[in-house]
């Protein structure tokens, strides 16, 4: 019989469509996971109710699940809506070491557009505060893009959620 410590340790390596560095799971999107003797069903959010990548995230956890040899039914949940703090530290890491800015968490507040401009928001290549803001509209709408004076690199910040 499938266990859910197995269908979790599957769902840990289904990267993200988006960004093939983070998984599902530490990315935060995967709420539940029910093992019972009918099969398994795996509940997850969406970063954002227009996500494109929605159908190719419900097919990778179904084939992953399956081919654990029991079957899968994936829900989307759409009435809990998915923040950034949901993002793991490992995930946050993993994203950092790719090169993207990880989002500051909502309990260090908030951020106003002013903020967004002018905050401290530190260089994933370099470690410095030293950056600005060059477009609030990134690659998607969760990112945008800032660049570092210390070592004038350009990267994405992703945006609290």
């Amino acid at each position: 019989m499938v266990t859910a410590d197995a269908v979790w340790r599957t769902l840990e390596e289904i990267p993200d469509p988006e960004i093939p560095v983070i998984s599902l799971v530490d990315l935060g999107v995967v709420k539940r996971v029910d093992v019972s003797d009918e099969g398994v069903r795996v509940e997850f959010t969406p970063t954002f109710m227009g996500c494109p990548a929605l159908d190719a995230m419900t097919r990778a956890i179904r084939e992953r699940v399956e081919a654990l040899g029991a079957p899968c039914e994936v829900l989307v949940v759409n009435d809990d809506s998915w923040s950034t703090d949901r993002i793991s530290a490992v995930g946050r890491e993993k994203l950092r070491a790719a090169g993207f800015a990880p989002p500051p968490l909502r309990s260090e507040g908030t951020p106003s557009l002013v903020q967004l401009e002018r905050g401290p928001f530190r260089c994933p290549w370099c470690g410095s505060t030293e950056t600005r803001l060059e477009n609030i509209f990134g690659p998607t709408a969760c990112r945008s893009i800032r660049y570092c004076t210390s070592c004038s690199q350009p990267f994405e910040q992703f945006k609290t959620i």
